[in-house]
């Protein structure tokens, strides 16, 4: 009777420790979700050239911890983002990494993206949605087709490398 006892406490211990963390991982994108979001965005900003429909906070473009924003770079300039509305209109080089001040879209960054045919990776830090303390950001860029537009999302992770990743989008 004790040793059963005893397994249904250390099951309901590992329930309550395990579980929690469970749900948080379910809560993360994952890489492969970012690409093929991104890769879903591109094809339908190509075929429609509607930016309004990556600023919806409820919409098919935000997901779990992410969400796709999206960078004009024949204006130079960013063109939709769900979660920081005020960033619209503003030049690309004005957006900076939260915790170096560094811009995360320097000139010659358009240039960078468009010359990758698979897209490209980078990091930053940034809040994540509804956090204001900064994060390690891996987003994911693709030029969609036609469009002077540069389609992003990412992922918030301390490990990742952005090696790994482009080998990752690098796959057809």
């Amino acid at each position: 009777m004790k040793k059963s006892k005893i397994l249904v406490v250390l099951a309901v211990a590992f329930l309550i420790v395990v579980l929690p963390s469970v749900a948080v991982s379910q809560d993360k994108a994952t890489a492969q979700e970012v690409i093929a979001k991104v890769k879903q965005a591109a094809s339908a900003l190509s075929k429609t050239g509607d930016v309004t429909q990556f600023n919806q906070k409820q919409g098919p473009w935000v997901w779990k911890d992410s969400y796709i924003f999206i960078q004009d770079c024949g204006k130079k300039l960013v063109a939709a983002h769900p979660i920081k509305a005020e960033q619209i209109g503003q030049p690309l080089t004005s957006v900076k990494d939260a915790k170096t001040g560094v811009a995360i879209f320097p000139d010659g960054w358009c240039e960078k993206v468009e010359s990758s045919p698979s897209g490209t990776w980078d990091e930053y830090w940034w809040p994540k949605p509804g956090e204001s303390e900064p994060s390690r950001k891996l987003a994911y860029h693709l030029r969609a087709k036609g469009t002077d537009y540069v389609v992003s999302a990412g992922i918030y992770d301390d490990k990742a490398t952005v090696a790994e990743l482009s080998k990752l989008s690098g796959k057809k």
